[in-house]
């Protein structure tokens, strides 16, 4: 198996993850004799770029790490996916990749699948309540960070700006929004946040673009804290006659999250400014690694890995891989203290993407 993660024994994993720490063979752990294990992913959704790119690479992955793949799409809504692990355990999976978007209605879920004894890697989010195996996600705090630097180094520590949120019910959600406005009250105090929750949804980030853009038609800056508002907000800027280069006094600077490669496209055209590159690769990529790691019964540590991350403990029984989301900037500057890399660099997996 192809890994690069850090493996260790140090850390007995609790819970759900009785199964991938040597239990017995009939936990129903281990794959069929002479077959391939059989994993459940359920894809969260597939109305975005990010998530229909996540989607692209989970045969490929699987593949790799020779696991017969079943999968579901709960479409944002938990009571889906409540349904959808149900019916892959009826499938015989050995473990889940879940990446609920809700957080914390999730925990019931996790709670019968560690009675089941069926490992569990997470994807995107971490769970309020309840264990996995592990979970693969970048430091969304320091997505809110990064676009905080960003914008206050553009606009001079002065002005007023939009954050379109994403839900805050899940933790994304609510670690970017924090992080940002925490950000920019210890950093940038001359700057205005305006905060609008939109549930994911790019018609309603649209609308409060709109009417945010109307009172207050001074604003210099936008933060979407996730691809989902990318069209809406250009096609809003463009109505407004503000979609113009950034040399341009009455260019509005906007950040985007996720790293698609439509994202990388409107930066190198100057139509927007950076993006904070959501690894939809490396979470594919890892949530496969570490689900045949718990099937195969290996166990791991905090501590920095190989692949350019580090597992930290969240709380007892749940650890998680903080996989590298650099910022991507139309000059590759510093900004604050954040780095950034072009978008034409090579190893952004929106510029590999099919390739």
């Amino acid at each position: 198996m192809r890994r690069g993660l850090a493996l260790g024994t140090a850390v007995a994993l609790a819970a759900g993850l009785a199964g991938a720490c040597g239990g017995d063979a009939g936990s129903g752990t281990t794959a069929p004799e002479g077959g391939k294990p059989v994993v459940g992913v359920d894809y969260p959704r597939s109305d975005t770029d990010f998530w229909n790119s996540f989607i692209k690479y989970v045969p490929q992955f699987g593949a790799e790490n020779g696991l017969e793949l079943k999968t579901s799409n709960s479409q944002n809504d938990i009571s889906k996916l409540t349904a959808n692990v149900q019916s892959l355990i009826s499938q015989g999976v050995k473990g889940l990749v879940l990446a609920p978007q809700d957080t914390a209605a999730v925990a019931p879920t996790l709670q019968q699948l560690a009675a089941k004894k069926i490992p569990v890697v997470m994807v995107d989010t971490r769970p309020e309540q309840g264990d996995a195996y592990m979970v693969v996600r970048a430091d969304n705090r320091a997505y809110g960070e990064k676009a905080c630097k960003f914008l206050g180094e553009k606009l001079s520590g002065k002005g007023k700006v939009v954050m379109l949120q994403g839900d805050l019910a899940s933790i994304n959600g609510r670690d970017r929004t924090e992080a940002f406005n925490d950000c920019m009250k210890a950093g940038y105090p001359g700057i205005t946040v305006f905060g609008e929750a939109t549930n994911w949804d790019g018609a309603v980030a649209s609308q409060k673009l709109q009417t945010q853009l109307t009172a207050n038609p001074d604003i210099k800056g936008v933060y979407m804290q996730s691809s989902f508002a990318l069209s809406g907000t250009l096609q809003v800027l463009k109505q407004r006659r503000l979609l113009v280069p950034p040399a341009d006094p009455k260019h509005v600077f906007v950040i985007s999250n996720d790293g698609i490669p439509q994202e990388l496209k409107e930066i190198a055209a100057g139509n927007i400014d950076a993006t904070v590159s959501q690894p939809a690769d490396q979470y594919a990529k890892y949530a496969l690694e570490y689900t045949k790691a718990a099937i195969d019964g290996k166990t791991f540590k905090p501590g920095a890995t190989d692949h350019d991350s580090t597992i930290v403990q969240v709380r007892p029984g749940l650890l998680e891989d903080q996989l590298s989301a650099p910022l991507v900037t139309a000059d590759g500057g510093t900004y604050g203290d954040v780095p950034s890399v072009k978008p034409d660099d090579s190893s952004l997996w929106g510029n590999t993407l099919g390739g």
